[in-house]
């Protein structure tokens, strides 16, 4: 059996306390296993990262956007081996898995270029003789808690700019998938990033309150469930430290009568259904305008979800793979059910899904559920797989208002052909990431992404300028030189009223 092993101080651990199994989404078999770490092996990758970070931070911002160069390029040249390896434990197809590799590094690209975004401000002459200027500088050893579904591009996100900075990165991924992580922070090293810059501990949550209360970490970052997140921001700023917790989502697409309806199912299936739905930018409400666009887009979605393949993770032709774990298959099962109990009309049903010769995989047929309702709990909380619900709005104001009142206010998209209709939308609903005729409004990397409600704890957002401000904390010297003048003319004086 493979181990995955943590990655403390440049060299390979299996130190913890127990194991937990990773599999084969396609096959449900047992494919890995991946020890958990505890308290002492956080304490060895905390004291290696206070060794390393000093001289990484002194080292001059140009020469650490090197290394993040070389690292670019490492990930590119191991692209093909980086995707097999994470559909093999998520299960998302390898085309997929691309993706999920190739947004990571947008963001190692934003930081290639980081002695720009470092530069301070300067003001000549703020007073007699006194000039006023800032500085970015890092925080120190910093940590982040990644999610299964993108064991790739959320640690890119993270360690990127952190580590691009000037600090040294502790890396909790899930325990899911854990051996994309790891072999990232292989990377890191070989592109010529010091020894315990960037490390992976793996564990459950043992780790992650480890890691939380950990009083050398000045900096948490996590991605996953909402309930999570608040835990984790709480106890982190709780513990002194700096903090931005992702949370869940349930994302809105508004269908107006004048929208191509074309555009429209292409883009719904994508949007819904990739990655089977285990994205937390995915659109799983589906909410058209008047009954007439409701009743055409629903005569136009079911034969284009009949078409869908669901196939294992390496067939090029399948449109989406399994899910995680049969934990994870239960669950959204489970969804589908207590939706179906609340009144839903279930149109397709996905649930008994199964794979010739791999009838123990974790697959989940696409579901279109429709005359779903805000008072509903499936309609409220996060399903997270392929499940697709209709919520029919008489109008637009109740289009805006269904996404503006709900929990989570990730991320949003409008369709229409009407550019005061989707600039008014933008402009009022309360979620923090719109597209307008864009499914999956995930910013590019020199913008940042976060949303609003209980899809984020925190003040600032990923990636971008942002995470830039996250990773570093700013220093303002206000200085003089006195000239030796005898009588004390020169002397500074505190400005009053007078």
């Amino acid at each position: 059996m493979t181990i995955v092993q943590h990655f403390v101080g440049g060299a390979h651990s299996s130190d913890g306390s127990g194991q937990s199994n990773v599999f084969d989404p396609n096959t449900g078999q047992i494919a890995r296993q991946v020890p958990l770490g505890d308290a002492a092996l956080l304490d060895k990758a905390v004291a290696a990262a206070l060794a390393a970070q000093p001289g990484w931070a002194h080292t001059n911002p140009q020469r650490r956007a090197r290394v993040m160069f070389r690292f670019k390029e490492l990930v590119e040249a191991h692209m093909e081996e980086l995707a097999l390896l994470l559909s093999s434990e998520h299960g998302k197809v390898v085309a997929d898995a691309r993706g999920d590799v190739q947004r990571g590094l947008d963001v190692i690209e934003y930081a290639c270029g980081i002695p720009q975004a470092m530069k301070g401000e300067y003001t000549e002459g703020a007073g007699p003789g006194i000039d006023v200027y800032s500085m970015r500088q890092p925080l120190g050893v910093v940590a982040g808690i990644t999610p299964f579904n993108f064991p790739a591009m959320i640690p890119m996100w993270m360690f990127g700019i952190a580590v691009a900075v000037g600090n040294a990165f502790i890396l909790k991924p899930s325990e899911r998938d854990p051996s994309v992580p790891l072999r990232l922070a292989e990377l890191m090293l070989e592109a010529g990033a010091p020894e315990g810059i960037l490390q992976v501990v793996h564990g459950d949550k043992e780790m992650v309150d480890a890691i939380l209360d950990h009083p050398d970490i000045a900096a948490v970052s996590f991605v996953g469930s909402s309930d999570i997140a608040h835990y984790v921001y709480n106890r982190g700023v709780a513990a002194g430290k700096r903090v931005q917790a992702m949370g869940g989502a349930k994302n809105h697409g508004i269908v107006m009568p004048d929208a191509d309806l074309d555009q429209v199912i292409h883009d719904l299936c994508g949007a819904a259904f990739g990655s089977a739905g285990e994205r937390c930018m995915a659109l799983p409400v589906v909410v058209p305008v008047g009954e007439d666009i409701a009743d055409r887009l629903r005569e136009r979605l079911i034969p284009a979800i009949a078409a869908l393949k669901v196939g294992i993770s390496t067939d090029a032709d399948a449109h989406y793979g399994p899910v995680v774990n049969a934990a994870h298959k239960a669950r959204i099962e489970n969804w589908i059910q207590t939706a179906v109990d609340e009144g839903a009309e279930l149109v397709v049903d996905g649930r008994g899904f199964t794979l010739q010769g791999h009838e123990d995989g974790f697959f989940v047929g696409p579901t279109l559920l429709d005359r779903v309702t805000p008072e509903m709990k499936s309609y409220r909380e996060e399903i997270f797989g392929p499940v697709l619900q209709i919520v029919r709005a008489p109008d637009f104001e109740t289009a805006v208002r269904l996404p503006s009142d709900h929990q989570y206010g990730n991320g949003v998209a409008i369709f229409t052909r009407n550019g005061h209709a989707a600039r008014e939308f933008a402009a009022r609903v309360n979620v923090g990431m719109v597209g307008v005729n864009v499914p999956i409004p995930v910013p590019v990397s020199y913008h940042s992404f976060g949303g609003w409600k209980r899809s984020a704890f925190g003040d600032t957002n990923q990636y971008g300028m942002d995470g830039v401000r996250f990773w570093t904390k700013v220093k303002t010297v206000t200085q003089r030189w006195p000239d030796g003048t005898p009588d004390g003319s020169n002397a500074f004086v505190i400005p009053t009223m007078a």
